[in-house]
This record gives C-alpha cells, structure tokens and sequence, in this order.
C-alpha cells in the first residue's frame, strides 16, 4: 500500500481551479434580500440621525435602556423607531389605496393620513420603551422584599457578599436577579464589587432598589454586619410594598365596589 505524501495532503489546497463567483452561488433571494439591506441601511440610519435630533431626549432613552439591561445603543433604538414609523407609513398607505377604489379622491387628506401614521409609528415605539420599563419596575418591586431577605438569609449563614449574589442567582429568576447576575459578572471580571453596586444604583430608577444598593455597598466598605442592614432593607421593603398595596386598594375601593352592587 502506497503511503501518502505531504504533497498529496496539500494538492487538495493548492488546486488551480479559481473559485466559484459568490454572485452566481447561493440562493439568489438571499442575494436580493442582502443588496436590498446594504442599500436601505444609509438611508434608515440618516432618517434615525434626523428623529434624534428632532426628538431628543438622548439621555432619556439611554437611561431606559439601561434599566432594562439592554445592550441596545440609542442609534440602533432610533433605527427600530424608522422602521415602526415605516410600518405605520404601510398600513396607512394601503388604507389609503382601498380609500382611493372605494371613491376617496382627496389626496391632502390622504397623504396626511399617511404622515400621521408614520409619525404615530415613532412615537408608538418610544411608548412601549417606557411601557416595558413600567412592567419591569413593576415585577422588580414585587420580588425586592424576597430577595432582600435571601440575601440577608445568605450573609448570615456565613456567605460573603460576592457568594450570597452567586447563591441568589443560582437559585431565583427575574428582572431584579438579571440587574444581580449583571452586578456578579463585572464582580468577578475585575471589577471592584463597590464599583459594580454603584452602576447598578445609577442604572435604576426605583428608589427603594436604590437604598438598598447604596445601604450594601456603605456596609461593605465600613465593615458594618451586612446581615443586619439586609433584614432592615427588607423590612423597609415589605412595608412599602404593603403601603402601595393599601393605596392600590383606595383607589379602586369604587371599582371593587361595583360587582357587590350589581
């Protein structure tokens, strides 16, 4: 049996033949699709520029994002709100086309049908930003207390701070233990756990979570028994907590009432 050579391996790699055009290989409607993508990118990226500068409220929308955890930049936020209003603008457009077979004939009345559901479609992403970031304030309060007090449960079974965050994201889930496993993260990257506490209350906008963020980080650097300041933060959270459930109930007492009297 003829042993093979070093020549032979390589003679595969070192072929003649020139490689086959990348324009006649493939499928061509994914070759479409990615021409039609390269030629409206310049466009939708200038027309997400102009709603930045018409719009502001740059450091708004950075701030949402934020508390989001989104790794979303602010220009790929006005390049989604191009593409909602572009939406809006398609819809209406073939509204306005049934309008025009069914007799409507006037086209000012048309075509700002046509404006107002683009500019409608801008404004409506920019709504459900601030909707999801209501939503998430909303389901971080009502699991705050819980986790409050496993970590306060943690620390007092001998964890330090870094292993009773590894702990509670072990074992939990949610939007309040995505903001912890982001803090864990850039804990164990390298950076300092103060640090990490300190972009955590900077990206919020819920100031219990706030308190309780700054309350850790002053225990950790004065040495103060950090289990003693997490069973208080939790108290202070299940009062709140309870006091916005009681508010709730006042001001839907009328509502609640409703079903009884009919």
């Amino acid at each position: 049996m003829r042993r093979t050579t070093l020549a032979d391996r390589i003679a595969p790699y070192l072929s003649d033949a020139p490689p086959p055009s990348r324009l006649l290989t493939g499928d061509p409607s994914t070759g479409t699709r990615s021409a039609l993508v390269v030629l409206l990118r310049p466009f939708v990226r200038d027309t997400g520029r102009l709603i930045d500068r018409l719009l502001g409220g740059r450091q708004s929308v950075e701030q949402r994002l934020a508390a989001l955890g989104s790794s979303q930049t602010v220009d790929g936020f006005r390049v989604e709100q191009v593409l909602w209003g572009a939406m809006g603008a398609g819809g209406a457009i073939a509204l306005s086309l049934l309008a025009v077979l069914f007799g409507q004939s006037n086209p000012l009345a048309l075509l700002l049908v046509i404006v107002v559901a683009a500019v409608s479609g801008v404004l409506a992403r920019d709504w459900w930003l601030t909707r999801e970031v209501e939503r998430q304030d909303r389901e971080i309060l009502a699991e705050f207390p819980v986790i409050a007090e496993m970590l306060a449960l943690a620390v007092a079974a001998g964890e330090g701070p870094i292993g009773a965050l590894d702990r509670i994201t072990t074992l939990a889930h949610g939007p309040l233990i995505d903001q912890l496993s982001s803090v864990l993260a850039s804990a164990r990257s390298g950076t300092p756990l103060l640090t990490a506490l300190s972009d955590l209350r900077d990206r919020t906008r819920l100031e219990p979570l706030a308190r309780f963020v700054d309350g850790m980080a002053v225990a950790i650097e004065r040495g103060t028994p950090l289990s003693d300041v997490l069973r208080a933060q939790a108290a202070d959270a299940r009062a709140a907590a309870k006091r916005e459930l009681l508010e709730a109930g006042g001001r839907r007492e009328i509502a609640m009432m409703m079903p009884v009297n009919s």
